[in-house]
């Protein structure tokens, strides 16, 4: 189901599901207090969903992240429990009365596995970019870190999902926040990896920010809550305080890309210091 905001229509793009172990994507929090939200598998897994965006205005159509893709060998997609059973990008795209073809702009948060796995596809024997007439938006901090990360997130990068942005004529290297379209604006987060780019549509009635990895779930609206994938967890902590208290402020609609079953909502403060989920957005 989409929605309208300003001069967008909005529709999310599911592309399956994914498990992650859970210890990693809650850090130091015990697995007896994360557990009763994320119930985990025999190997410790949560599922997770890959919740892209589609911003559609009349004249171009946005994605904003492209899923964890399907070039994956048996090994890793055991791994990482990669089931497209109920969606696949192009369905969803479908669904929302597109195709690959259509989409103009690709936005990409970042280039870890299951936020920029689907920019590329086999075809010929080669691999090509999934979405052949669009603009690849990114930033250049973030490009230049993907290419030589660290021993902490190498796993995170498969080199082979953007590797062909290099040369093809697509790629926009952005540098810092940005007002990208009109009432589009990309915004700067450090903490999870250097460079991430989340995006803040902005209309005269409401807001809507697309989360990301900096609040991954409503489990993660607490903000002492980070992932062990987060390279600096402190600037998470600070970086999710400011974004809450300005969706607390302004009735922000929060996107989350990996909440299985909460894909948008607004928040308020409990009256405890803590920022809860107030109304849910049916999407």
């Amino acid at each position: 189901m989409a929605f309208t905001l300003g001069r967008f229509v909005v529709h999310p793009v599911h592309d399956g599901t994914f498990s992650l172990d859970g210890g990693a994507m809650f850090g130091v929090v015990p697995k007896p207090l994360w557990e009763r939200s994320h119930p985990a598998d025999a190997r410790n897994r949560i599922r997770l969903a890959l919740r892209c965006m589609l911003l559609e205005d009349g004249q171009r159509r946005i994605l904003v992240d492209d899923g964890i893709g399907t070039q994956w060998d048996g090994k890793h997609q055991d791994m990482f429990g990669i089931d497209h059973t109920e969606s696949t990008i192009d369905a969803a795209l479908a669904h929302a009365g597109c195709s690959r073809e259509a989409i103009t702009d690709v936005v990409l948060t970042h280039l870890h596995f299951d936020h920029a796995g689907g920019t590329t596809r086999q075809e010929g024997g080669e691999r090509k970019l999934s979405f052949p007439n669009a603009t690849y938006h990114l930033q250049r901090r973030h490009w230049k870190w993907a290419h030589q990360p660290t021993e902490k997130d190498r796993g995170s990068f498969r080199p082979e999902d953007f590797e062909p942005l290099e040369k093809s004529g697509r790629l926009h290297l952005i540098e810092g926040a940005t007002e990208l379209y009109p009432e589009l604006h990309l915004f700067i987060s450090e903490g999870h990896t250097v460079g991430l780019q989340l995006v803040r549509l902005e209309s005269a009635e409401q807001a809507l920010i697309y989360c990301g990895d900096l609040v991954p779930t409503t489990a993660h609206l607490k903000p002492s809550w980070v992932a062990a994938y987060d390279l600096y967890p402190l600037t998470v902590i600070e970086e999710k305080k400011m974004l809450l208290a300005q969706a607390v402020e302004d009735r922000s609609i929060l996107f989350f890309e990996h909440d299985l079953s909460v894909a948008a909502c607004t928040v308020k403060d409990s009256g405890a210091g803590q920022v809860v989920v107030d109304r849910l957005i049916s999407l």
